[in-house]
């Protein structure tokens, strides 16, 4: 089944659709990994050559902790709202200000609607800013790389502030007295 949706052979103004895709059929990614099958319900509305299509995205991700390294999944369950306009329709006019409208308008060319860029924008989207496996993940040992959260290291701290050297000198003038 194409994920390619060819708007210019609709007729009916209102369309209701819903598909599986496996994994595969997006690609890979950088940044996360699709772990299991992608559902994709949407309503599509056209009215003329605009396309509305609102609908939500289901699916599995496995990205990777930013603080100790270990894949972890995350579920998806995102809602979108979107408009799309030909890209022949729009003026170009040079630099223009952006209205809060704008962001939400999507283009398409040629009549046809890419839905595997639209489940890939809404899965961009859905991502944590900072992912954790978990709230308390301890990460990783900056000296020898173990993995904090399943074991402990001897390691000591070997970086020190070069601010507080003064202090220290302090410190050990006041021991010896």
């Amino acid at each position: 089944m194409s994920l390619l949706l060819d708007v210019s052979k609709l007729r009916e103004p209102h369309r209701h659709i819903e598909r599986t895709d496996e994994p595969s059929a997006f690609g890979a990614e950088e940044i996360f990994r699709i772990v299991s099958p992608v559902e994709l319900v949407f309503d599509l509305h056209k009215d003329q050559e605009k396309v509305r299509i609102v609908g939500t995205v289901k699916t599995a991700l496995e990205l990777d902790c930013s603080r100790c390294l270990e894949g972890f999944a995350v579920p998806v369950d995102t809602a979108f709202d979107l408009l799309y306009v030909p890209a022949s329709a729009v003026p170009d006019t040079g630099e223009k200000e952006i209205e809060e409208d704008d962001l939400d308008t999507a283009y398409y060319r040629e009549g046809i609607i890419d839905l595997a860029d639209v489940v890939r924008e809404q899965l961009y989207l859905a991502l944590p800013m900072k992912p954790l496996c978990q709230e308390a993940c301890r990460g990783l040992c900056p000296e020898c790389g173990t993995n904090l959260n399943f074991g402990t290291c001897n390691c000591a701290p070997a970086w020190e502030d070069p601010r507080l050297a003064p202090l220290k000198a302090l410190a050990r003038k006041k021991s010896d007295a």
